[in-house]
């Protein structure tokens, strides 16, 4: 009994090695930096967030404007005059609140956007890494960017300058097969 469970775990350490052998890993970050359009699309979406919060924080400057004018002129108001500037108040600030939801939110413009000029990105850099892998006998790719859990990995490992290099060679490819108009 001992004899077997010694072969066991011998035989599931051989295959735990050679599993490792076919595992890589990619920096995805440092990939992504790489590319030209990309760090276009980020300073994009950076002026375009830079733009938004400024039309945003006018919106709520207007609404504390408002209060700090209802407040000083509170005690001379009405009680349905003070119920209705309250309301005005809290509906101006409603409106900015969604105004802001409706720019920063999951489903906002800028999200949007941001999937527009990300997504296409992404999925060719998934799909070089993928190729890549596919075209070395690489089982699993494992992605280093902002991994806390990644405790160390060998140099000879990290492929992610091939990855590069495969993506300039087939934009540089794709620049240079579009013809001329």
């Amino acid at each position: 009994m001992k004899r077997l469970t010694l072969i066991l775990a011998l035989a599931l350490a051989t295959v735990g090695i050679a599993a490792a052998q076919n595992t890589v890993v990619v920096n995805s970050e440092k990939i992504f930096k790489s590319i030209d359009a990309y760090n276009q699309a980020l300073t994009q979406l950076d002026q375009m967030a830079e733009q938004y919060q400024k039309d945003v924080d006018e919106k709520f400057k207007a609404v504390e404007e408002l209060y700090n004018a209802y407040m000083q002129r509170k005690s001379t108001l009405s009680q349905a005059s003070q119920q209705a500037n309250e309301e005005n108040i809290l509906k101006m600030e409603k409106e900015a609140t969604d105004f802001q939801e409706s720019i920063f939110g999951t489903d906002g413009t800028l999200m949007k956007r941001r999937i527009e000029l990300i997504q296409p990105i992404q999925k060719e850099v998934f799909g070089a890494i993928e190729a890549y892998a596919k075209e070395k006998g690489i089982d699993m790719v494992v992605d280093i960017a902002q991994n806390a859990t990644m405790l160390y990995y060998s140099p000879e490992s990290d492929h992610t300058q091939e990855i590069i290099d495969r993506l300039k060679a087939t934009a540089a490819t794709a620049t240079t097969e579009t013809p001329a108009e």
